[in-house]
């Protein structure tokens, strides 16, 4: 069993940025690829970004790529969305998720785990 708790969330205006992170119980930390998602009200939850087990491989949806960053600190047992150039949709509950790898891949789908979600709203 994982834990993923984000924390970082909060009320920035159009074209600032934010720093989320995710915080793993994982003893293994190191095995799991790790995504990013997020559900705006009234909208099925959507893929933002995900990082391979190593970190050496990161994917991202074309909403969002060129403005949001993942990194990872595996012996922090962490994960990090950095987003800039904020825009007003990008308010949504945003997840990390977890998802057991046998290869270095960033996933789009197949997560076993997930956080609770932590809240970003931009004002325009």
């Amino acid at each position: 069993q994982v834990q993923l708790v984000e924390s970082g969330g909060g009320l920035v205006q159009a074209g600032g940025s934010l720093r989320l992170s995710c915080a793993a119980s994982a003893r293994t930390f190191g095995d799991y690829a790790m995504g990013w998602f997020r559900q705006a009200p009234g909208k099925e939850r959507e893929f933002v970004t995900a990082i391979s087990r190593s970190g050496g491989s990161t994917y991202y949806a074309g909403a969002v790529k060129g403005r949001f960053t993942i990194s990872r600190d595996n012996a922090k047992r962490t994960v990090y969305l950095q987003m800039n150039s904020l825009k007003p949709e990008d308010t949504a509950v945003y997840y990390c998720a977890a998802a057991y790898s046998d290869y270095d891949v960033p996933p789009r789908s197949g997560y076993d785990y997930w956080g609770q979600g932590t809240q970003v709203t931009v004002s325009s």
